[in-house]
């Protein structure tokens, strides 16, 4: 029944720590996660082969259950076209025939994809978050009142503090 529902969701991933003293094979994960840089974002589906790569790099990331709401701030503040071009609503109803709140709900219920409109960026890069990250910092689990980790939905709050 778990897995079932898990399919059903899109977990966000921020990339929290830098590179540094990173073992490889951490590196290479989030390389394949398009996470290049620290507060680095993507949205991903939550399957198995995901939930795996969040495991090994589990020390370096944050992630949880992201609303449309907020994917779809996201995707019309932080979305980019090549050249470092901001993604318009304009530009996304010429590729794609839809505007950012229909994209967002279909990109929710698994009916569209980002790698769907031409050019778009599949990470998103955000800025450091409005007020820090919460007290124990980067080098704690958020279970423990630190950063890193699994979130559920308060992965939605940090999102809308960096966007």
């Amino acid at each position: 029944k778990e897995t079932a529902r898990q399919k059903t969701l899109r977990v966000a991933i921020i990339r929290i720590k830098g590179t540094p003293s990173m073992k490889v094979d951490m590196r290479k994960t989030l390389d394949l996660l398009c996470l290049y840089k620290k507060n680095h974002c993507v949205v991903v589906p939550s399957t198995p082969a995901y939930l795996g790569m969040l495991n090994v790099v589990k020390n370096a990331v944050t992630w949880g259950e992201i609303d449309e709401p907020t994917f779809k701030m996201l995707l019309e503040k932080r979305g980019k076209l090549p050249n470092k071009e901001p993604l318009t609503e304009v530009y996304l109803k010429e590729k794609m025939k839809m505007g950012f709140e229909e994209f967002s709900k279909k990109f929710m219920e698994f009916k569209a994809e980002l790698k769907e409109v031409p050019g778009l960026k599949t990470f998103f890069k955000l800025s450091p978050p409005r007020h820090g990250f919460e007290r124990k910092g980067i080098k704690t689990q958020f279970s423990m009142g630190g950063a890193l980790g699994y979130r559920k939905n308060k992965i939605n709050d940090l999102m809308q503090r960096m966007i």
